[in-house]
């Protein structure tokens, strides 16, 4: 018995003679997939999933910046910023509560030069309270309670005594 042909779909023209192409390089009905086609379709798919997120993000964003909570959680760090921004200016260089060696340094410094006051002994006590500056992180603010609660005499010789260390190399 003969083999049958089928007849061929208007416009295709027959195949030359030779090496007939595998299965799988052509569909059911005798044509080769484009694949052109594929990519495109893959292209369209990667595109519509983009712009899918894309929308997504925007819908959630808008629905954040909405929230009365977030508004209200964002003021709250921006003052706390605000805050530690302000603290951490040429005045605040140093921090009693991270450095306790140093604080206790200063309070003994401070004592000393009470007492050597107290006693009598100006040069002393000068001292002390100059070696209270050198340690105190804001020495401006010490130096106004210095100047309200010794008296004049001393609190010239302290200033003087500060200008002396200042100057010193050492």
């Amino acid at each position: 018995m003969a083999q049958r042909r089928r007849p061929l779909p208007a416009g295709r023209a027959p195949r030359a003679p030779g090496p007939r192409p595998t299965l799988s390089t052509w569909d059911a009905r005798g044509r080769m997939p484009c694949v052109r086609t594929l990519l495109g379709l893959l292209a369209a798919l990667a595109a519509c999933g983009a712009v899918a997120f894309l929308g997504y993000c925007v819908y959630f964003d808008r629905k954040r910046r909405g929230d009365p909570a977030f508004k209200r959680r964002l003021r709250d760090k921006r003052r706390t910023q605000a805050q530690k921004a302000e603290g951490q200016g040429p005045a605040q260089l140093w921090d009693p509560a991270k450095n306790e060696k140093l604080q206790e340094l200063f309070l003994q410094e401070v004592r000393m030069g009470e007492l050597w006051l107290s006693r009598g002994e100006h040069g002393m006590g000068v001292e002390h309270l100059s070696n209270a500056l050198l340690v105190c992180g804001q020495p401006q603010k010490l130096l106004n309670i210095f100047k309200h609660t010794l008296p004049p005499k001393q609190f010239e010789a302290d200033m003087n005594e500060q200008e002396y260390l200042e100057d010193d190399p050492d």
